[in-house]
C-alpha cells in the first residue's frame, strides 16, 4: 500500500515565493537599478518589504521578533539610538526651518520603520536557496557596472551622480553576499566576488566607492585574522573621530596646508570648519537644529564650502548631546556585530567601515536612499545570521553500503 502524499499547501508555497521574491528585490534589484536610477532604492525597497511582511503573514513563519525588538531597544546601542532621536526631535524647536527639519525626521523615522518592518517578516530559519541572492545581486550588479562604466550600456545617458550612489550601494551590499559565502565554505567565490566588484568599483572612477571599498576590506582581513582586535580597532577609531571633530579642522589644517597647499578645495573645507567652532563655541552644546548644515548652505548662512561630512553635521545640527549619542550608538553597535556568528563577524565589521568612510566623504548621508541601503544591509545580515541552522551538509554514499543489509 502506497504511503500517502503529503497535502499540498497553495498558502505555504505562495509565501515561500513572495518573501523570495520580496527578498531578490532587496537584494538584487536594488543595487543593479541604483546604477542607472537616483530613486531606485526609495522606490524599489518598500515593495520588497511590503512582500516579505505579506509572506510572513501568510505562513507565520517569523517569531520572536517582539522579543528581539525589547532586546534590541533596552540594549545600550538602542537606548542611545532612542535618545538620539529625542533629541533631534527636540532640537527641531531651535532649528532655522522646522518645517524642512521635521520632513528629514519623518524621514529618518520611515527608513527607520520599513527596516523594521523587514527584520519582523524574516521567518526563524531562512532558506540558503534566498540568501544565495545576495552573491547574485553583487555579482550582477558588478558586472552591470563595468558594463557602464566602459560605456557599452552608453554611460553617456546615465547620471554621474547615479552611478556614483550605484557604486556606493555595491560597495555596502557586496559584504553581507561575502559574509554568506564565506560562512558556507565558499571562500574562492567570495574571492571572486570581492575582485570583480573591486574591478566595477575602480573603472567606475568614484573615488569616495573606491576608498570606502578599500577600507572594508581591510578591516575585513584584519578581522579575519583578529576578530577582536578589528572590531575593537573600528569601534574606537569611530567614537574617537565623531567625539573629536571640533578639534580636527585645529588638528589638520598645518598638514592639510603642507601637503596640498592653501588653495585646496579641502584646505578651505577645513578653515571654514574651524572658522565655525570658533565663532560660536557655546553652540557646541545645543547644536544649531536638525537640518540647519544643510538648510544653511543652501540660503548662504553656512559657507558652501563647509565639510558635507558626518561629524561635521552632528555637531552643527545636533552639538554635543547628538555627537556623543551617536558615538555611543555606533561604540555598542559594532560591539554588537561581534558577537555574531564567528564567520559573519569580518563582513559586519567590514559594512561598518564602508558606510562610515562614506559618511565622512562628503556624500549627503541623510538622504532617504542612504538611509534605506542601511536598512536594507541590516535586513541581509539578521537573515544570513538566522540561515546559519545547519553547518554542515549530509554527504551521499552511492556505494558505501553496497552489499550491506
Amino acid at each position: 500500500m502506497r504511503s500517502p502524499t503529503p497535502a499540498l499547501d497553495p498558502a505555504l508555497d505562495a509565501a515561500i515565493l513572495l518573501r523570495r521574491i520580496g527578498f531578490a528585490t532587496l537584494l538584487v534589484a536594488v543595487p543593479i537599478t541604483a546604477l542607472v536610477a537616483r530613486r531606485a532604492a526609495v522606490v524599489l525597497v518598500p515593495i520588497g518589504i511590503i512582500l516579505m511582511v505579506l509572506a510572513a503573514l501568510m505562513d507565520g513563519a517569523n517569531g520572536g521578533f517582539n522579543r528581539s525588538l525589547r532586546r534590541a531597544f533596552v540594549s545600550p546601542a538602542g537606548l542611545a539610538a532612542l535618545l538620539l532621536i529625542g533629541w533631534a526631535a527636540l532640537s527641531i524647536a531651535w532649528a532655522p526651518q522646522a518645517n524642512t527639519a521635521f520632513d528629514k525626521l519623518l524621514n529618518a523615522l520611515g527608513a527607520a520603520a520599513m527596516a523594521f518592518a523587514g527584520i519582523a517578516a524574516l521567518p526563524e530559519r531562512m532558506r540558503a536557496s534566498n540568501l544565495y541572492l545576495t552573491g547574485i545581486g553583487a555579482a550582477a550588479a558588478s558586472i552591470f557596472a563595468i558594463l557602464v562604466a566602459l560605456g557599452l550600456l552608453g554611460r553617456d545617458t546615465i547620471d554621474p551622480g547615479s552611478l556614483e550612489r550605484g557604486l556606493i550601494t555595491l560597495a555596502i551590499l557586496l559584504w553581507p553576499a561575502i559574509g554568506w559565502l564565506v560562512s558556507r565554505g565558499h571562500g574562492l567565490v567570495a574571492l571572486a566576488l570581492g575582485a570583480v566588484a573591486g574591478l566595477a568599483v575602480v573603472i567606475g572612477g568614484s573615488l569616495i566607492p573606491l576608498l570606502a571599498l578599500a577600507a572594508g576590506a581591510t578591516m575585513f582581513l584584519l578581522t579575519s585574522w583578529r576578530p577582536l582586535v578589528g572590531r575593537d580597532v573600528l569601534r574606537v577609531a569611530i567614537a574617537a573621530v565623531i567625539l573629536a571633530a571640533p578639534l580636527l579642522p585645529f588638528l589638520l589644517r598645518p598638514l592639510a596646508k603642507a601637503l596640498m597647499g592653501t588653495a585646496s578645495p579641502a584646505v578651505q573645507s577645513i578653515r571654514v570648519w574651524a572658522d565655525i567652532v570658533r565663532s560660536d563655541p557655546l553652540r557646541l552644546i545645543t547644536g544649531h537644529g536638525l537640518d540647519a548644515s544643510l538648510r544653511g548652505r543652501l540660503v548662504g548662512v553656512v559657507p558652501r564650502e563647509a565639510p558635507l561630512s558626518l561629524p561635521f553635521e552632528i555637531w552643527y545640527d545636533l552639538g554635543i548631546v547628538g555627537a556623543t549619542t551617536l558615538a555611543v550608538l555606533l561604540y555598542f553597535a559594532i560591539r554588537a556585530a561581534g558577537g555574531m556568528t564567528a564567520s559573519l563577524v569580518p563582513a559586519a565589521i567590514a559594512t561598518f567601515t564602508v558606510a562610515f568612510v562614506v559618511a565622512t566623504s562628503g556624500m549627503a548621508t541623510s538622504q532617504a536612499w542612504w538611509l534605506t541601503l542601511i536598512g536594507i544591509a541590516v535586513i541581509a545580515f539578521l537573515a544570513i545570521e538566522r540561515g546559519q541552522f545547519r553547518t554542515t551538509r549530509p554527504k551521499a554514499r552511492l556505494f558505501g553500503r553496497l552489499g550491506k543489509p
